[in-house]
């Protein structure tokens, strides 16, 4: 794992693998900076991201914190998102940099917990893929039993809006993103 981190400005990838070390998501990024919380890091709108039989651009600007301390979560937060989506965290497990400073790299482990800005709130999402996926891949128990009780508090404090899952740290790191300039057209 490498402790070096690229220039703020620097473009970057972020490369999510299942359990079973299959491809998941991929996301062009630029590395933002770090705080208190740990690294940012962003996609301008128009940028690219990619699964095995999916793949889209940005229509709104996104920031994600890889957590200092921690491996087990990535918080992504939207900004003018056309479905409302404010906060959608990725459960994972071995959320890191890599030994390249210009690629982070997780395993997704399916839950999520997402906020939507209106009726629909926060909630813990894709428990019936966690399901389906535990049985499949076998994920040890001691790991099910700590990404439960995670997502379970991660949900409990979006909804309290407790720092970074609040408005106005998410904010700086958007507004700083903004600044640089780098969206593409669609």
């Amino acid at each position: 794992m490498s402790d070096g981190r690229p220039a703020p400005g620097t473009e970057m990838i972020t490369q999510w693998r299942k359990w079973d070390d299959s491809p998941h998501w991929r996301h062009e990024c630029v590395y933002l900076g770090a705080d208190e919380w740990g690294d940012w890091i962003g996609q301008p709108v128009g940028w690219h991201s990619a699964r095995p039989g999916r793949e889209f651009t940005t229509w709104s600007p996104n920031v994600t914190l890889i957590p200092a301390g921690r491996q087990d979560y990535a918080l992504t937060v939207n900004r003018d998102h056309p479905k409302g989506m404010r906060i959608y965290i990725d459960l994972g497990w071995d959320v890191r940099w890599s030994d390249d400073p210009l690629l982070a790299t997780g395993v997704d482990m399916d839950l999520d917990v997402v906020r939507v800005v209106g009726e629909r709130g926060t909630w813990v999402d894709d428990r019936d893929e966690w399901a389906q996926h535990s049985a499949e891949f076998g994920y040890p128990a001691d790991i099910m039993t700590h990404l439960e009780a995670l997502a379970l508090e991660l949900e409990q404090q979006v909804r309290e809006q407790l720092p970074p899952f609040d408005d106005a740290t998410a904010d700086v790191w958007l507004d700083r993103l903004v600044a640089l300039g780098l969206d593409r057209p669609a």
